[in-house]
């Protein structure tokens, strides 16, 4: 006897448990600060309200509404530490490949730039682990441990198919990244890096509703989820390095005013924007490859 397709409800109620779990297992590692733990809980929250927005047809929407503000808070808190973690690590590289060992700034540079942020990234922790004991904490992730099993879905989730249902979402996602890349080429300038950054922000989305749906749409559903995966990495890297180039400037000006010298800033900054560029250059193939059959 053949297997009985799942129904919408059935896989939301799968996929939503697999993210509940990522994020709740994170929360021990987070409070431990092991590394890259404070990633792994933003992108477990990010990944988490992302579906819930996408899928959000299938879920009662006070509820789900609720929820997805309450994850937006905790991203929102993770986000300054993981910031000030990511922009240490790229500055002290920076400075390991481009500043000569015996560089009277090394010091002074090395100070403004990497132990400024270690200590945004102290304080920042710090207000993470006040979240994480907060009333407000504890209350989403009472909720969220019911929704692993029993999340709130519409009555009519639990007999449409599955698959019916996540290939209309798939193309509602799909449709809006396209739209946004179509829009790109005639952008003005002013406009273009923010543009880029909401086309990577709709391919992460089109990707966590593609992945979401694999199991129950398929290949189709896994191959489109990775072509996404591709576009939002060339543009997340793109990004890493305008916010890069422009910390170092604000740095430098910061410097300058210490009456301290700008020279090495100058060049780790020439070296952000030479690799900004080497990343749009990857982007044109990584977003043709959405409207790939």
């Amino acid at each position: 006897m053949s297997k009985k397709p799942p129904t919408a409800g059935a896989a939301l109620t799968a996929a939503l448990r697999d993210d509940i779990e990522r994020l709740i297992d994170a929360e021990p590692e987070v409070r431990a600060d092991t590394e890259d733990s404070v990633h792994q809980m933003r992108v477990a929250t990010r990944r988490l309200r992302s579906v819930l927005r996408s899928y959000k047809r299938l879920l009662d929407p006070d509820a789900a509404n609720r929820i997805r503000t309450e994850l937006a808070w905790l991203a929102a808190i993770l986000g300054v530490a993981r910031d000030a973690e990511v922009r240490g690590a790229r500055f002290a590289a920076l400075l390991d490949r481009y500043a000569e060992p015996d560089c009277a700034a090394l010091k002074p540079t090395r100070k403004r730039l990497v132990r400024a942020e270690r200590a945004r990234y102290a304080a920042a922790h710090a207000d993470i682990l006040a979240a994480l004991d907060s009333k407000r904490y504890r209350a989403v992730r009472r909720e969220l441990k019911t929704w692993r099993t029993d999340p709130p879905l519409i009555e009519s989730a639990s007999h449409t198919p599955a698959a019916e249902v996540f290939d209309q979402v798939l193309r509602a996602d799909r449709k809006r990244v396209r739209r946004l890349v179509r829009a790109e080429p005639t952008a003005a300038p002013a406009d273009r890096v923010e543009l880029l950054h909401d086309i990577r922000k709709s391919a992460k989305r089109l990707r966590y509703s593609c992945e979401a749906a694999a199991p129950a749409v398929g290949e189709t559903a896994a191959d489109l989820g990775k072509r996404a995966k591709q576009l939002q990495t060339v543009l997340g890297d793109h990004r890493d390095a305008v916010e890069s180039y422009d910390a170092l400037r604000a740095r430098a000006a910061e410097a300058h005013a210490a009456g301290e010298s700008t020279a090495l800033y100058e060049t780790l900054a020439d070296a952000e924007d030479t690799a900004a560029g080497r990343c749009l250059a990857r982007y044109p193939a990584a977003a043709a490859a959405i409207d790939k059959a």
